[in-house]
């Protein structure tokens, strides 16, 4: 069992590594050996193929508090800036 924003892993590169949290808390139902194999494939597709694994989440309600897809983007460029 994952509790919400736990370190169940990292990303690393040859430039820096990324800490990978969980945003929700829940069973991890399965994980995708692909980007074990290749992990060039987190690049190429970060938001479809290149998942890294799948909850069986324990409280829906968790979700209420994420962003939705347009918040993030907004995020993501303000913070870029």
């Amino acid at each position: 069992m994952l509790k919400k924003m736990v370190l169940p892993g990292v990303v690393e590169s040859t430039k820096a590594a990324s800490d990978v949290y969980t945003p929700v808390s829940g069973e991890v139902v399965d994980t995708n050996q692909a980007i074990v194999d290749d992990p060039s494939k987190i690049n190429e597709d970060p938001e479809g193929s290149a998942w890294f694994f799948k909850l069986k989440m324990k409280d829906q309600s968790e979700m209420d508090s994420l962003m939705n897809k347009e918040e993030y983007d907004k995020f993501a460029k303000e913070s870029a800036s």
